[in-house]
């Protein structure tokens, strides 16, 4: 059985008062090992007495914490040491919008509307305001073709069903701008190859289409509007007569109309997505970019956004675990211990007073009395050593009385006096180098032996015979 080495202990709660310099003390109450720092005054005595293990001073692995939970100095006040404690907002430093990949591109496609409203003026640098629809409240804000129409006498016609989009035969019911018309609905016809035929008309069913009487024949067209209803290309859309006063006679003058209102002429461009008169964003799967109730919001999450935060701004500068590892400085058997079950074993182990930690061949256990003695090799006979000890009783005189013969069985040599004396009591030292096969002397049962070292130290390592054990004691 191994012998057991005992370090002061103590059941309280308390740390020892007093220690030896690197002597170790363990509190049982609250779990911490302390030990005895520098050499101070006579006797070696610790100037300071500093926790160095146990869960009691340090976090460890096996105490369960609550979810998202963090191990954090206090929320607020004066510094104070760490704890485990409910994560809070300020905890979550605040990011710069630079710092975001594709911010300022997402946030620029929000639509107006979709926006908090203003509560001060608004300044728009000198810029235009384009696509604005036709007001209808007094407190709208009026587009150019509106005011032109006002200040310049813009002739308002009634609106039409459709547009021509190419060159048309004029007569029969038929299909444009992927509408169906019937007879008498009203056409705008502007892209004749004969420019003198365009203008407004009515449809006739099997028959020739015939001018309005509000765009009739001989008429001036100039400044005249009209607004479109329907239509695949211009549905919702203004066209005004833009050929000049004076060359603008119906049926006589090559008649020129130009989009005047609505955003059908506005096409799609990467990003963007258009539905009749609504553009919208033409968002990427997975890409960061989501509309959260009709705003547009950033999405960490997302599987299939581009680029990487550098480490200076607060991310990993990777997209991968082990790289992440690598620019943060943590890679694994470098920086960081990587995982070993063997470690895991002995973090998992229960502590236990006098308990050894010692390998088996497979794994660690905690071992403690005869069973840690033998497995670190510590035994020694306890007989052996009381009878060792019982020669001191008499033993000058019993020595005395040997007989060169038994000197010589002890000693295995011709026996000096110098030899006698050293048995016999004599004080003088002399310094030697031992080896294991050296002898010392004996009684063995009343009978004077020579015994080798080596069996000296396997004696005293069996703690279960010998009973020699290292105890520091409590406090």
């Amino acid at each position: 059985m191994a012998n057991t080495i005992r370090i002061k202990r103590s059941t309280g709660s308390s740390a020892p008062t007093s220690l030896e310099n690197a002597e170790l003390a363990f509190s049982e109450g609250n779990e911490i090992l302390y030990f005895g720092k520098g050499t101070g005054g006579a006797g070696g005595s610790a100037t300071s007495i500093i926790p160095v293990g146990g869960k009691g001073k340090y976090f460890d692995k096996e105490t369960t914490q609550t979810a998202n939970h963090i191990l954090a100095g206090p929320t607020a006040g004066s510094a104070a040491a760490g704890a485990y404690r409910a994560l809070v907002a300020a905890d979550i430093p605040s990011i710069a919008h630079t710092k975001i990949s594709d911010f300022d591109t997402g946030v620029q496609t929000n639509r107006l509307d979709q926006l908090a409203a203003p509560t001060a003026s608004v300044g728009l640098n000198s810029q235009k305001i384009t696509g604005l629809a036709d007001c209808t409240a007094d407190s709208d804000a009026a587009n150019k073709g509106y005011v032109d129409g006002v200040a310049q006498g813009l002739d308002i016609k009634d609106s039409v069903k459709v547009a021509t989009t190419a060159n048309i035969t004029l007569s029969g019911t038929q299909t444009i701008d992927g509408v169906s018309l019937s007879a008498d609905e009203r056409v705008l016809v502007k892209d004749q190859s004969t420019a003198t035929q365009n203008g407004i008309y009515l449809v006739k069913s099997g028959a020739s289409w015939v001018r309005t009487d509000d765009m009739a024949a001989s008429s001036d067209a100039s400044g005249a509007f009209t607004f479109i209803e329907q239509g695949s290309t211009y549905a919702d859309v203004g066209f005004v007569c833009s050929s000049d006063k004076g060359s603008a006679v119906v049926g006589t003058n090559n008649l020129a109309f130009t989009q005047f209102s609505g955003v059908a002429g506005v096409t799609a461009g990467n990003g963007i997505d258009k539905s009749g008169n609504e553009i919208s964003l033409d968002l990427k799967a997975n890409g960061g970019c989501v509309i959260e109730s009709t705003e547009l919001a950033v999405d960490l999450g997302a599987s299939s956004i581009t680029g990487t935060l550098a480490v200076s701004d607060g991310g990993t500068g990777s997209t991968s675990a082990s790289g992440a590892r690598t620019n943060l400085g943590l890679v694994i058997g470098t920086n960081v211990q990587a995982f070993d079950q063997q470690l895991a074993d002995v973090a998992g182990l229960t502590p236990s007073d006098s308990g050894f930690i010692v390998g088996n061949g497979s794994n660690f256990i905690i071992e403690s009395g005869a069973t840690a003695r033998a497995s670190l090799g510590a035994q020694a006979s306890a007989t052996d050593l009381t009878n060792l000890s019982s020669c001191q009783s008499g033993g000058s005189s019993a020595l005395a009385a040997l007989t060169s013969t038994e000197i010589g069985i002890l000693d295995g040599a011709t026996v000096t006096t110098a030899e006698l004396n050293i048995i016999d009591g004599g004080t003088s030292a002399t310094s030697t180098t031992l080896a294991a096969a050296d002898r010392l002397v004996v009684n063995d049962a009343g009978t004077m032996v020579q015994v080798a070292l080596s069996d000296l130290v396997t004696f005293l390592e069996n703690g279960a015979v010998s009973g020699f054990d290292i105890d520091g004691g409590t406090y």
